[in-house]
């Protein structure tokens, strides 16, 4: 029989993985296992699908992908022929002609078991039930004797019910001593309080420690902030790792009875529009890095948008990878000028200034015969931002310098990041940030510089930009049958139509005016197409563009803003549960 250990060590591994760099990604497993050896831990734990990077989407239905994937898996098995710590690896795994989202147990020089993710989350940003086999809730598996319960991600997250297997409970039941979750957890602002809430009722209804281990990385728009911790039993934090930033450590648990517990180390959080911030950071870094982009190249209005982005690029990436550009007209006023290169200034970043009255000439005077007998309107201004991309992205061409956008979540629900201008590039880190809090942020860098930025400390971002009155951010000669309404009062109505989905009556019902939320509602639908158009940008809301609030272009609903009908239930006839039961066999 073997002996019953009365201490346990495991190493997190909180780390930053890269799509589709197998062998990159099976070189940073040894590098943890070797800290881990130096350690004298048993067992190193990595995050869901860790081999191949999560999410995957549809690159892990190619089979040359998931071949590629188990071969790394089998290489990394026979090393631990060397007597060192197991290790719980996240891969895909096809088995009887079905493809898991699985976590293998390597040890011995083996792979010594199996556990396959049982509840496939799809909903929000995940697609999972469309590419993955459910797996059975299995029982504990045995790491030198001690019995670990290995829940993947989704697998603690609801209650249960007829779709979903509660897997913890079932792993109490079978004995596991310790619980274990590999996770991939996407960034969203106050995410951690829910993660924190999953964790707590688990353990509730076990009385297990459980660790949480997510990664942390960009991954086109998503960002995983880690921020990794762990449970014991009576429900105490034992640990917690930092967030928006790579960690390895080890937790020793020791025995006492039937019961273990463990002690670490508690980092300090980031929260609110910080958290935000450090999470626009780290998605840009991962982008341009793992995309293998020289730097950026971004266009400086002198307005609080584009220096907000100038900011988080230094940050991201450091001022020698950074690229300014002012590209004014004769609308362009003199302190936007005077703003932009003190604001370049600050940052310490390559910036020129490249007018482009004659680019729109030379545009106005070849469409001058096509035009010549229809009114002037809105085209004409829309050349000023036309010609800015088209120049932008020929310095981008030339360079090899990646394009930030810096369109605003607010500007882009209505249509008004205007296209080929703030909207159409490589990338754009507030691209899901309402314009309030674009203020909120460039007012806090100048305060407070994250651990991590590669900026200058101090204020960065100069006041007049960010006192400056609003409605001056507006686009240059707009009309005024074009304005918006205040921003505050904006954000508010988009809050309620995008991220809550209410319907109007009810955003009337709440003080705001009809006519305003009716046109501010028919902007956010007439403007789909644009926003398909857009470069993909870091998710930090509940609701972003794209992954998760997808409309279709070509819709002609629209909520009239009056009191929704209520349903006449009987006008409905339902078969009883036996005739229902025969008919579907």
């Amino acid at each position: 029989m073997a002996e019953r250990l009365n201490a346990f060590a495991v190493t997190l591994a909180q780390l930053n993985p890269v799509m589709g760099d197998i062998e990159g990604n099976a070189a940073k497993v040894r590098a943890a296992r070797a800290q881990a050896v130096a350690d004298g831990a048993h067992l190193v734990l990595f995050p869901e699908l860790f081999i191949a990077g999560y999410p995957p989407e549809d690159l892990v239905q190619k089979p040359a992908f998931q071949a590629a994937c188990r071969a790394a898996i089998e290489a990394l098995a026979r090393e631990t022929a060397d007597g060192g710590p197991a290790m719980l690896v996240g891969t895909p795994w096809v088995e009887d002609g079905k493809l898991y989202n699985a976590c293998a147990l390597l040890d011995g020089g083996r792979i010594a078991a199996l556990r396959f993710k049982c509840n496939l989350p799809n909903y929000g940003v995940f697609d999972e039930k469309r590419l993955f086999a459910r797996g059975p809730a299995a029982g504990p598996v045995t790491v030198r004797g001690v019995r670990i319960g290995v829940p993947i991600c989704e697998d603690i997250w609801l209650e249960e019910s007829e779709d979903y297997e509660n897997v913890v409970e079932t792993l109490a039941e079978t004995g596991a001593e310790i619980i274990l979750v590999p996770n991939g957890s996407p960034y969203a602002r106050d995410k951690s309080d829910v993660r924190l809430s999953v964790a707590v009722a688990r353990v509730t209804e076990s009385g297990l420690p459980l660790v949480y281990l997510n990664q942390i990385c960009g991954q086109d728009e998503l960002v995983f902030d880690g921020a990794s911790f762990a449970l014991n039993g009576d429900l105490s934090l034992a640990a917690q790792l930092p967030a928006f930033e790579e960690s390895i450590v080890t937790l020793r648990f020791t025995r006492n009875g039937d019961d273990w517990r463990c002690t670490g180390p508690i980092a300090e959080q980031v929260e609110g529009d910080k958290a935000d911030y450090a999470a626009c950071v780290l998605g840009l870094r991962d982008y341009v890095a793992k995309n293998g982009f020289p730097g950026v190249l971004l266009g400086i209005s002198g307005g609080i948008d584009s220096a907000l982005c100038a900011a988080i690029a230094v940050d991201a990436l450091g001022a020698d990878q950074v690229y300014g550009v002012m590209l004014p007209y004769r609308y362009t006023a003199a302190h936007s000028i005077a703003d932009a290169g003190e604001l370049a200034g600050h940052l310490g970043i390559r910036y020129e200034v490249l007018p482009i009255a004659e680019a729109v000439g030379g545009f106005e005077t070849i469409l001058s015969g096509l035009f010549k007998n229809l009114p002037p309107d809105i085209t004409e201004e829309n050349l000023q931002a036309r010609t800015r991309g088209t120049l932008l992205m020929a310095i981008s061409n030339k360079t090899g310098l990646m394009v930030v956008t810096t369109g605003n979540k607010s500007e882009m629900s209505v249509g008004y990041a205007t296209l080929y201008g703030d909207m159409n590039g490589g990338f754009n880190p507030i691209k899901d940030i309402y314009k309030t809090q674009v203020f909120r942020l460039a007012s806090l860098r100048n305060g407070w510089k994250p651990d991590g930025a590669l900026g200058p400390a101090g204020e960065v971002i100069p006041p007049d930009i960010i006192t400056r009155p609003p409605t001056a951010e507006l686009r240059e000669n707009q009309r005024d049958e074009d304005s918006l309404p205040p921003y505050e009062v904006l954000d508010a109505i988009l809050q309620g139509l995008i991220e809550r989905e209410e319907p109007l009556d009810q955003i009337i019902a709440a003080g705001f005016d009809r006519e305003t939320v009716t046109r501010i509602d028919h902007l956010l639908n007439v403007a789909e197409y644009k926003r398909r158009q857009a470069a993909p940008g870091v998710k930090v809301t509940a609701r972003n563009f794209g992954r998760d609030r997808r409309y279709p272009i070509t819709n002609r609903f629209r909520d009239r803003g009056e009191k929704l009908p209520a349903a006449d239930d009987t006008l409905v006839s339902r078969g009883s549960k036996a005739s229902i039961d025969a008919f579907e066999g």
